[in-house]
């Protein structure tokens, strides 16, 4: 009877839903990981590595700066190389244009993978509820054919099948809370990129004048 009403084991009983989520849940987790590494340091790297251009580019040092962001191996030397290349010729709209641009690239490849937290987070509790609703019709429907065994033969049905709810909210929770932390972090990036990028910008035109350009 232990056995019977195992987790294993039940989980087994309602492979129908609980095994979609379990694969769901391991979809997650990588996820969950892999945006972890990507989005960790970035806004650390950003605003140090923006602190270092600012003097330069007040000097019209251009290509002292340029050099500092050749690498373009981090989302701030990208966006700021862009920046600082076209900043010796355009006026400050066509500066700000080209700012939002490249942080709107890299707010796309920011947020790979996260819509899958939240498809899931929405979508899990369900999966778990369709397993719960057969796993009962199941046991009404075995206590209809056998003609005995009442609320017993019920309640066992019906705790196998809520093993497929728990699932189901369980993978939902964890989805959700990490898609909001995940997408409250990139907004946050987003605004140090273009806080940065205004004060690149004005460092620029301030060298530009300086310098004669």
């Amino acid at each position: 009877m232990e056995s019977q009403f195992g987790i294993i084991a039940m989980i087994e009983r309602s492979y129908y839903a609980t095994y979609p989520l379990l694969i769901m849940s391991i979809v997650c987790l990588a996820i969950i990981f892999e945006r972890a590494w990507a989005l960790w340091g970035i806004q650390g790297k950003a605003a140090k590595l923006a602190d270092s251009l600012i003097t330069p580019l007040r000097q019209g040092k251009f290509n002292e700066a340029l050099q500092a962001t050749q690498a373009r191996s981090t989302p701030a030397e990208r966006v700021y190389h862009g920046l600082i290349a076209a900043a010796q010729t355009l006026d400050r709209d066509q500066l700000t244009e080209i700012d939002e641009e490249r942080r709107f690239q890299e707010t796309l490849e920011f947020k790979r993978y996260v819509w899958v937290l939240a498809t899931s987070g929405s979508s899990a509790p369900f999966i778990g509820l369709f397993g719960t609703v057969v796993g009962i019709l199941e046991s009404f429907q075995s206590m209809a054919i056998m003609g005995t065994g009442g609320f017993s033969v019920v309640a066992a049905g019906i705790s196998e099948a809520l093993i497929a709810t728990a699932l189901g909210l369980a993978v939902a929770i964890v989805a959700v809370i990490f898609y909001n932390y995940f997408s409250v972090k990139i907004e946050n990036i987003n605004a140090l990129l273009q806080i940065n990028g205004d004060r690149l910008i004005d460092a620029a035109l301030q060298g530009r004048q300086s310098s004669g350009r």
